[in-house]
């Protein structure tokens, strides 16, 4: 155990990318620790993508390359400006709602931030907006979709704790909410302070929002097609996964018209590239956790914490404590596979609901994706906007605080992650 803990961490802080150094400290602990033959490491690859629930991933990601190219997201800007474009700080609060609902269509928060950005941006900056604060909040919109399904990381998180992903959706659909609650009111109270600059300039009329809610319409297909079929029974999340991209594709060549057959290869080779990406990690990954598995950690892990306190209020702070270190250094899938089937069955001693603790586990690294030096989401914002990641960095406070308080109310009040698989399921 010491050489895969230590070999990995010495590796990743060299700078070698996390699948490599998942890699290497796999088989220089194999080799040194243990009498496994090995070919071990081709059976844990193998085992760890042979999942048919795992081909939703790029299905997930190509839905969403269409989303963002094909018109939808602007379509979503739209709406949220009838809606909210009128209160103080109205395009703080339109990139938040934005990131919600572009959320629950692609499950990459760094591909929501891009899109909200490159449309945002510009009007921020000729509205005299602190665009530092404004790349803030817009990594954090993006960063929501770690929780608000489709997410990627609940659909590896369900797997890794052998959940369903229909409860694990539900059960991140209120959390994403209240986050997107806290952040609308955290903006709000800083633009009524903020001078003539957030002061609102279109008034609120029926007919903008109704013609912009016409136009978004097509675009919300997507996740009323996504969750109403998992939850109704209608399809795994697999098939849920090809018929959102089906929908998307229907959607943006044929009632949107943004996107040509030329525009195809293009989109896909990219969602292969992503995918590919996301898969490797969970191959690896596999074998680092058999790895840990074998070697006893888990059990050594457990008796520590229940050594430590026997209090889950106080296990729940540790484990938030240590989840939000992580994200600041980790891409969130490889904390997930890392970590989760770790400390999931500590968490079930506590007598802690498994969906509860995977909703808990997905906003803590969601947060990880606007916080330094990893914070990929912060990076995408402040690329776009034109801006050093130390200038966003000084002003991430803001969402970062909102996000905190949305995590402790997630975190010991569970009925705000469990009520809806509970009435739906």
């Amino acid at each position: 155990m010491i050489w895969a803990g230590s070999g990995f961490l010495l590796l990743l802080v060299s700078g070698i990318p996390i699948v490599l150094a998942l890699g290497i400290a796999a088989l220089v602990a194999i080799e040194f620790t243990t009498t496994a033959p090995i070919s071990i490491v081709a059976q844990r690859v193998y085992g760890g993508i042979s999942s048919f629930t795992l081909m939703a991933i790029p299905f997930f990601v190509a839905s969403g390359l269409l989303m963002e190219a094909g018109g939808i997201a602007r379509r979503f800007v739209n709406l949220a400006g009838a809606l909210v474009g009128w209160i103080t700080g109205s395009l703080y609060l339109v990139s938040i709602v934005t990131g919600t609902g572009l959320a629950a269509i692609s499950g990459s928060g760094s591909a929501d931030t891009a899109a909200i950005s490159a449309v945002m941006t510009p009007e921020m900056r000729k509205r005299g907006y602190d665009i530092d604060l404004a790349s803030a909040v817009i990594a954090a919109s993006g960063s929501l979709a770690s929780v608000i399904p489709p997410s990627i990381v609940m659909i590896v998180i369900a797997i890794t704790a052998n959940q369903s992903i229909g409860a694990m959706f539900l059960g991140g659909i209120v959390p994403g909410l209240l986050v997107m609650t806290g952040l609308m009111l955290g903006c709000w109270l800083f633009a009524k302070r903020g001078g003539e600059a957030y002061r609102d300039r279109e008034p609120f009329t029926l007919g903008r929002l109704g013609r912009s809610f016409l136009e978004a319409v097509p675009g919300m297909l997507v996740p009323v097609v996504i969750l109403g079929g998992i939850v109704g029974g209608v399809f795994t999340a697999t098939e849920a996964a090809c018929v959102a991209l089906f929908t998307t594709l229907i959607v943006t060549m044929f009632i949107y018209r943004e996107i040509t057959v030329r525009d195809l290869p293009r989109i896909f080779l990219r969602a292969i590239s992503l995918s590919a990406t996301v898969l490797i990690i969970v191959a690896t990954a596999s074998v680092f956790t058999w790895i840990i598995a074998t070697q006893g950690f888990p059990a050594m892990l457990r008796d520590w914490l229940t050594g430590v306190t026997s209090n889950p209020v106080a296990f729940l702070l540790i484990i938030n404590v240590l989840l939000l270190v992580v994200g600041m250094f980790m891409e969130s899938i490889s904390a997930v596979l890392i970590l989760l089937p770790i400390l999931l069955p500590i968490a079930q001693s506590y007598g802690i609901n498994p969906v509860q603790f995977g909703v808990i586990t997905a906003l803590n690294l969601s947060i990880g994706l606007i916080t330094p030096p990893y914070g990929i989401c912060l990076y995408v914002a402040s690329t776009v906007a034109g801006r050093r990641i130390e200038q966003v960095s000084r002003r991430v406070w803001l969402p970062l605080g909102c996000m905190l308080v949305a995590l402790m109310l997630v975190t010991f009040v569970p009925a705000i992650s469990l009520w809806l698989p509970s009435v739906l399921l």
